[in-house]
């Protein structure tokens, strides 16, 4: 980990955001979030709002595609 990213304050993107970033539905997000297989972040909630952190999202996305990788090649 660079100096930067460990500098870097924590950063927490609402749940809507969440579905325009992924292009999903808040019934996909709440389905990805029950799978355990799946492995999507769990949200914290601040006043009934979910919100998720977006180191998690990334490390979930880089994890994603690394098994897409290792799907692809025979």
């Amino acid at each position: 980990m660079t100096a930067d990213v460990a500098a870097r304050p924590k950063r927490y993107i609402p749940g809507p955001k969440v579905d325009q970033r992924y292009g999903i539905t808040p019934m996909t997000r709440w389905r990805w979030s029950q799978n355990e297989q799946l492995g999507f972040p769990k949200p914290i909630k601040i006043n009934g709002r979910s919100f998720y952190d977006e180191d998690l999202l990334e490390a979930w996305e880089r994890q994603r595609a690394a098994v897409a990788r290792g799907k692809a090649t025979p």
